[in-house]
């Protein structure tokens, strides 16, 4: 597998870095661990395929961590037109808190319907998952 540093910023872009955003990627695995606030750009100008990405793994609800979430799902729906389908896991609660993130950013926007799969997987601490083609135990 290989771990490309998309972004490893703090909360306020200290020394000019990008918010909290990793891309994994190996023979059948292709996933982002953490979405900062400005992991969109940082993932386009980095030329990484974000059709590819079958996953985002959120660690936790901390902006620098998933709050280009909202950017990447309008992106993904009507600019790259994704088709193929999404997992985006997280801790307990990922589902309310999902709804409340693309809302508060943009209005109606959780109600719109996708033009591809979405699973929102909530991952209980302790249990082991597979998601992506690997095993995860948060």
């Amino acid at each position: 597998m290989q771990l490309q540093f998309v972004g490893c910023g703090d909360a306020f872009g200290s020394g000019g870095r990008f918010n909290t955003c990793f891309h994994v990627t190996g023979a059948h695995a292709n996933f982002l661990i953490d979405c900062g606030a400005s992991s969109l750009i940082a993932l386009k100008a980095l030329g990484i395929a974000l059709n590819d990405i079958q996953a985002i793994f959120v660690t936790h609800f901390h902006a620098d961590h998933f709050g280009g979430l909202p950017f990447f799902m309008l992106d993904s729906q009507f600019f790259s037109k994704r088709t193929a389908p999404l997992v985006v896991t997280g801790p307990p609660g990922l589902k309310d808190w999902y709804v409340r993130v693309m809302e508060t950013a943009f209005p109606g926007s959780s109600k719109t319907k996708q033009k591809f799969d979405l699973e929102l997987r909530e991952l209980e601490p302790g249990v082991e998952s597979e998601v992506a083609n690997v095993r995860v135990t948060p």
